[in-house]
């Protein structure tokens, strides 16, 4: 682990590709690295990718991974998710095969990369980024900045690993030295903030028809809608009707070559607005019920809908939409035992 001001010997490495998590976090953090290794190609990827072997192929020793979670062939890891966290072991025999993980516990895996590399290259330009960056992304953004017309937020919230051309576009204006009010001068950026607002005034008037509170946590059902939302969206919604808020995202049945579609999974977010330093309950307990590849922070989590059965227990199937329900149904049990965790 690294605090602040503690740095990597780049001298010493040599970084030919970049794995990054396709949210604004991951694109700012691909950006630092990329300034200091110029050039090199970056994939725009998401956690559960990752542990299924889906960026398998972009791994070797001088491969960087940021704001995901650690794969065993890379070259450099760089994170802040608390269940990514490293033992002394772990970071020791990594370094011992040829690896260096990186890991603080900072509000964004973008902030770990500013600290860990701004000795080495210039990045007075990007600093513009990090507070907005790191409040979004540790969950200390208020409801006013939330609600605002930040063009950092609203960049954020057209960010879609996806959309490929998109992202990379946005990764390199940011590594030539573009702020926030440059981007939102592109067309392209412009457009997508257009959609963005129209799709952010759609989701809060569909909020209400498709959540309901129960026990003072939001239960969202998004599945089959094909939109996404954070928790931000939720519990700035709700306000102090809620504690915390589940998420249900994906689709029930995804037919081959439907890459666009995303598989049926849970984010839970505590309700930042109103619990400030952190949430009534470590939400990773939530996301690893079920799922080993399950996690994220204690305040802000996620984890992929699992098959079970009307004990609770996993079964070896494909999951069925009846899973969504049985799952919601364990989480409240863990959620209802929050006061003696």
């Amino acid at each position: 682990m690294l605090g602040e001001g503690l740095l990597v010997d780049v001298s010493k490495m040599n970084i030919e590709r970049i794995v990054a998590d396709g949210d604004l976090d991951g694109l700012l953090s691909a950006a630092i690295v990329r300034r200091v290794w110029r050039g090199v190609p970056v994939r725009f990827s998401h956690p559960a990718e990752v542990r299924r072997g889906g960026v398998d192929d972009w791994m070797t020793r001088e491969t960087a991974v940021l704001d995901l979670p650690f794969h065993p062939q890379c070259g450099l890891h760089i994170d802040h998710h608390l269940t990514n966290k490293p033992t002394p072991a772990q970071q020791a025999a990594a370094a011992k095969d040829g690896c260096n993980i990186v890991w603080d516990d900072a509000l964004s895996a973008a902030r770990v990369c500013f600290n860990t590399f701004q000795e080495s290259v210039n990045l007075d330009d990007i600093e513009t980024w990090m507070d907005m960056v790191d409040k979004l992304d540790g969950g200390k953004i208020s409801r006013e900045e939330f609600l605002s017309d930040n063009p950092i937020v609203w960049i954020g919230r057209t960010i879609d690993a996806t959309d490929n051309l998109y992202c990379q576009t946005l990764l390199q204006h940011i590594v030539d030295g573009d702020g926030p009010n440059d981007l939102m001068k592109l067309p392209m950026v412009s457009e997508k903030i257009t959609r963005s607002k129209d799709e952010f005034r759609r989701l809060q008037s569909m909020l209400d028809e498709c959540t309901k509170v129960v026990d003072r946590i939001a239960i969202v059902r998004l599945d089959d809608k094909g939109i996404r939302t954070n928790g931000y969206l939720v519990t700035a919604h709700f306000g102090d009707k809620c504690d915390a808020c589940m998420i249900i995202h994906g689709y029930s049945e995804i037919e081959e070559g439907e890459d666009e579609k995303w598989p049926l999974s849970a984010s839970f977010y505590s309700n930042s607005f109103l619990h400030e330093h952190g949430g009534l309950f470590d939400l990773t307990r939530l996301a690893t019920a079920f799922d080993v590849d399950g996690g994220g922070h204690a305040n802000a989590c996620g984890c992929r809908i699992q098959a079970l059965s009307n004990l609770q227990q996993k079964e070896e199937r494909a999951v069925r939409m009846g899973d969504i329900e049985r799952n919601i149904v364990a989480w409240l049990e863990l959620w209802a035992n929050r006061s003696g965790q």
